[in-house]
Parts: C-alpha cells; structure tokens; sequence
C-alpha cells in the first residue's frame, strides 16, 4: 500500500501567518516553489499562500505585498492529509476538493507536501488522468 508519506516533497517548508507578501514571495523565489504552507501561532497549519494568489489578490488589487501578510489570505479551512493515509484518500482529498497541493501532516507537524508533480511521478497512468479530469473539469 502506498502511502501520502511515500509520495510526498519531504521536507516543505513553511510561513507564519504574520510573514509579508513580499518576504513570502522572496522566499518561494529562493526555494523555487509556487506555494507555502501558512501556520498560526501554534505552529498548526492555518491555510497555504500561492505565487497566483500575492498575483490575484494582492498586485492586481494594488495592494502593497508589504503590508499584507500570508495571513490575510488564507480562507476557509486549510485541507491536510496523514502522512500515513493511503494514495487512494491523498487522490479523494485533491479531486473532491479540486486542489494541486495537499499539506502533509505527522504528529500535528507538517512534514510535507503532495503536487500535481509528485503525483505525476508516483501514479498509474489512469489515476493521473482522473485526477485531471475531477480537478480541472469545469
């Protein structure tokens, strides 16, 4: 059975919920990656931040990237898989709720992420392309 842990980025990092716009994007750039977990102040993770939402929701807005923190655009409830869970439930997670990055999580500490790439990677040809078809079928 394989597992979220066996087919994870080992090794994600992540912001706290006060870090700026600008520092949050500095730090994508440095560890080339397009998104960033958030936690709050418990170190328990509160929402990712994209390279597409500092973009959407803050530039495009003329906002200033920073003022405004990873924080202020995490909405709703962040979703997290087990590290133990099976690839089948990583694949519900992303499909059922239409994302390309799922938080992986041991002992309520983040210890990874899942991407499209990992699954890409790690899948069979038909999870892949059912994978595409649930999350970008509009």
């Amino acid at each position: 059975m394989t597992l979220a842990k066996d087919i994870m980025h080992s090794g994600a990092a992540w912001i706290p919920r006060d870090t700026t716009l600008t520092d949050a994007a500095q730090k994508m750039r440095d560890l080339d990656v397009g998104a960033l977990p958030v936690a709050d102040e418990n170190e328990r993770l509160c929402g990712i931040v994209t390279d597409r939402d500092i973009v959407v929701k803050c530039v495009a807005d003329a906002r200033s990237p920073s003022e405004l923190t990873a924080g202020d655009l995490c909405e709703g409830t962040p979703r997290w898989i087990d590290a133990n869970a099976d690839v089948e439930e990583v694949l519900n997670e992303m499909e059922s709720h239409r994302i390309k990055r799922l938080p992986v999580i041991e002992n309520k500490r983040l210890v990874g992420i899942i991407t499209e790439a990992d699954l890409a990677q790690n899948l069979s040809e038909e999870q892949i392309a059912e994978f595409v078809e649930k999350v970008y079928a509009h």
